[in-house]
């Protein structure tokens, strides 16, 4: 084994991660219409739990049914029956019979929810997302009612899946979802207590973390997914989430996991925007041609003692090592590569050199058209159907238990699109 991969790391908490590799969060899509975990979602928990990550994170579990990040969710917005209770329960089961930790990342998908779900979803402002397509609706502004259940609906997630045997939770505050866009000045335009300052606009984040460390008791891990930056004019800059980080620390939470972007500026997919990234002052390092947000969690790291996760384009062992060795980061979070190749954590621990790298050959453009990329919108788009090929892998993995590396992206376009309508339809007819 090599010896900063699986070193052990304590938490604040005292719980104990057996080594330093983490399975990111990445949305699946297997749930039933009511929101509850399947067989195929214990499959692929199973899988990667046998893949030899320290720790995995949970796809977006979500804690309200008309704010969706994906037809596919799973969904705790009430408390669990007997059924709910038994599918989360065997879940956590298959997601740590290896000995490993299983978190549940707890999540609100707010304006990021699509139209399909909710033509008016509640966000902080009544902002409508800057995106083509007519994906998304015009939101409208939550009211102190909406606010005070977002904050049950947090605690009571965090509280049922500590009963089902998760072993911590992860609060997502990144990527443009709910907490994000309090977070945000540019999403967030309100000017009660929940707007304006940046000590407002992380109320609601903090408020929180706070009930929810008071619900799970003092030695249950309570981790938190930030952005180190939107990279988007007018957004929420690294120096805010520098501040919010302390005040986290302050709040006593066991992990953060750095990340960054939106929907509007998918950094966090290495995809560009429609509008060029905003730059933050953020000194750079060789580490970061690989690793999207490292630099950003270096600069963190000298202002903060608790433990950094960093996600987002590792994978060489190599820079996985320089960046625990150098204390950029305490956890490597793994995503995409974990999609095809499942036991990769396994093979890195083992000696392995690096994962493969399959973005390189999935594009929606074809070759021959590949100077259409020079328009944004459809390098963009590009991007996303990529993505869709990630989610038909997760698909492979929970029904049958291999990937399939070489179906196509636009195969697995109508597979996604196909599966999503005939979610939607389903739940529609429930």
């Amino acid at each position: 084994m090599t010896a900063a991969l699986s070193a052990p790391l304590p938490l604040p908490c005292g719980a104990v991660l057996p080594n330093r590799i983490a399975k990111a969060a990445m949305t699946e899509g297997l749930a039933d219409t009511r929101g509850r975990p399947t067989a195929e979602l214990e499959r692929l928990y199973r899988i990667w739990s046998d893949g030899g990550a320290g720790l995995i994170l949970s796809g977006n579990i979500q804690i309200d049914a008309d704010h969706l990040e994906r037809p596919g969710n799973v969904i705790i917005d009430s408390e669990p029956d007997a059924a709910m209770m038994a599918a989360l329960s065997g879940l956590a089961r298959a997601a740590t019979c290896n000995g490993n930790h299983f978190w549940a990342q707890i999540s609100h998908a707010g304006r990021q929810t699509m139209k399909s779900i909710n033509p008016h979803p509640k966000a902080p402002s009544a902002i409508k997302l800057g995106l083509p397509g007519g994906q998304f609706g015009t939101p409208l502004a939550m009211d102190e009612t909406d606010i005070a259940a977002v904050v049950t609906g947090f605690v009571r997630a965090a509280k049922t899946c500590q009963q089902a045997g998760f072993t911590g939770v992860q609060i997502h505050s990144a990527h443009g979802y709910l907490l994000s866009q309090f977070l945000s000045p540019r999403s967030n335009q309100r000017t009660d207590l929940w707007g304006g300052s940046l000590e407002n606009r992380a109320r609601l984040l903090l408020d929180i973390v706070a009930q929810v460390r008071s619900a799970v008791g003092p030695d249950f891990p309570v981790a938190v997914k930030l952005n180190s930056a939107d990279f988007q004019r007018g957004g929420f800059a690294f120096e805010d989430s520098l501040k919010v980080a302390r005040w986290l620390e302050q709040a006593g939470i066991d992990l953060l996991e750095i990340s960054g972007g939106t929907y509007e500026q998918p950094k966090l997919l290495g995809i560009e925007g429609l509008e060029s990234p905003e730059e933050q002052n953020v000194a750079a390092s060789t580490l970061q041609r690989e690793a999207y947000f490292v630099d950003f969690a270096l600069a963190m790291k000298d202002e903060l003692a608790f433990p950094l996760m960093v996600t987002g384009g590792f994978r060489s062992r190599r820079a996985m090592e320089q960046a625990l060795q150098s204390g950029a980061a305490d956890v490597i979070g793994l995503g995409r590569p974990l999609c095809y190749q499942p036991d990769g954590p396994k093979r890195l621990l083992s000696g392995a050199d690096s994962l493969p790298q399959m973005e390189r050959k999935l594009h929606l453009v074809p070759a021959a058209l590949s100077w259409l990329k020079a328009i944004k919108m459809v390098r963009g788009l590009d991007g996303f159907a990529m993505q869709y090929w990630f989610y038909s892998q997760l698909y492979a993995l929970g029904k049958s238990g291999a990937p399939v590396p070489d179906q196509s992206v636009f195969a697995s376009f109508r597979e996604v699109e196909a599966a999503h309508k005939a979610w939607l339809k389903k739940r529609l007819q429930n």
